[in-house]
């Protein structure tokens, strides 16, 4: 077992980052590709654990898929094969693409990391059987009987465990014959804006797509048969990886500067913003760079974190060196996450001292001083990168498996140690 010894710093951080592009956009970008009518230019594609394992299954399904870099063109195949795919820990691969798989002439295996084992995956699989997919398997391992199409249709689920579920559809929907009709008739649905991203992507290759426009009321959406035109994808920098980053100018009372900020977007990292500030930090964007000052000391936040549950992390690591009590809710879903992420969040912050207490649906955080220790990172990136935020202002804190961050953010460690090698510039 590896530690990483966290970078802790005696001065506030002043930097500016550069960050390689949004995994959710990449990875919804490669299967709109794989699907669309003609060849297709992905810019500033996100290369990580989680976007290279979407390009080698959608490779070994016939897609052809060219470039080593963060430019890559993508080929649709004259018509999907047999194969047999990795997920890892990826939700997006073991979530999208088995409505992919509906389409290939032939069997489709699908596996992934231990961990994955355990992830949910009855809601989409089953789906899929009601749209008229014969499936293998309740959880990975599976195996995909593809006949080369998908009848569709009406299909209702719930999809309270994972927005992705509802992504997965719709993303390949046109394809299906009868293209499909979603209808979500659980609990609360999380990470709404997730879902408001597979739309707007869709639309963008002229997909017709009929979306509520209160989600809150009424939940179902409508993908229509047809075409997938081929577009030319320019790729956002990932808001939600930016937020370590910017904790660390919150946390040090520094300044971080991160360019190219997208004046709209539909990640939910962009929350960040809204939440800093309300913690006490400045957060503005000028010229397309977001600059985040921190305060000389952090506030307690109070915040349902229901639509945003990938910033939980950072939220809790800031609000452990707050001066406040924080409360953390509607994020029960996080447990079916990478890893439970609210038991992981609680254990650790308190094997370094902290005061974190499990609710039904999310945390409550007592901040006290906290000490050195080891931090555990569960095979999960963003717990991975939570103990770094600590790490500045506690010393001696020791991050397990730091390499799980390629998941999403190969360069992880180079950034963070970059920001503060006092360069002020880091790409």
């Amino acid at each position: 077992m590896t530690f990483w010894p966290a970078p802790h710093v005696h001065t506030s951080v002043h930097a500016t980052v550069t960050l390689p592009g949004s995994k959710s956009i990449t990875n919804r970008a490669l299967i709109l590709a794989a699907l669309a009518d003609g060849p297709s230019t992905i810019t500033g594609a996100l290369r990580s654990r989680d976007t290279n394992l979407m390009i080698d299954a959608l490779r070994a399904m016939g897609t052809t898929i060219e470039g080593e870099g963060d430019t890559v063109t993508v080929t649709p195949p004259r018509a999907f094969t047999s194969a047999v795919v990795d997920c890892g820990l990826a939700g997006t691969v073991m979530r999208f693409l088995p409505p992919v798989a509906a389409l290939a002439t032939g069997d489709v295996a699908f596996d992934g990391d231990e961990q994955a084992r355990v992830r949910p995956l009855g809601t989409i699989l089953d789906a899929l059987r009601g749209l008229g997919l014969d499936i293998d398997g309740d959880a990975l391992p599976f195996v995909v009987h593809g006949t080369g199409a998908l009848r569709g249709g009406p299909i209702t689920i719930d999809a309270s465990g994972s927005s992705q579920f509802v992504s997965g559809l719709l993303l390949s929907a046109a394809r299906f014959e009868q293209g499909v009709t979603v209808h979500h008739s659980g609990g609360s649905l999380p990470s709404m804006p997730h879902i408001e991203m597979t739309v707007q992507m869709l639309r963008e290759a002229d997909v017709r797509v009929d979306a509520p426009e209160d989600p809150r009321r009424t939940q179902t959406w409508t993908v229509h048969p047809g075409p997938i035109r081929a577009v030319d994808w320019d790729v956002e920098p990932d808001l939600s990886n930016a937020t370590p980053f910017l904790a660390a100018a919150a946390v040090t009372g520094g300044e971080v500067r991160i360019p190219h900020w997208p004046r709209y977007t539909t990640q939910p990292g962009d929350v960040i913003r809204e939440i800093l500030v309300r913690m006490g930090a400045e957060a503005r964007v000028f010229d397309n760079v977001l600059t985040v000052r921190g305060p000389e000391r952090l506030a307690g936040i109070d915040i349902d974190l229901h639509d945003v549950g990938e910033l939980t992390p950072t939220v809790a690591a800031l609000a452990a060196l707050a001066d406040s009590p924080s409360r953390l809710r509607g994020i029960a879903h996080l447990r079916g996450h990478e890893t439970d992420r609210l038991a992981a969040l609680s254990t650790e912050i308190n094997r370094l001292g902290g005061k974190v207490t499990e609710t039904d649906d999310g945390l409550v955080i007592d901040p006290t001083p906290l000490g050195g220790g080891q931090w555990h990172s569960y095979a999960d990136h963003r717990m991975a990168t939570a103990g770094a935020i600590l790490g500045l202002v506690v010393p001696g804190v020791e991050i397990e498996d730091i390499g799980t961050t390629a998941k999403t953010l190969p360069d992880f460690v180079a950034l963070w140690e970059g920001m503060l090698d006092g360069s002020g510039a880091v790409r």
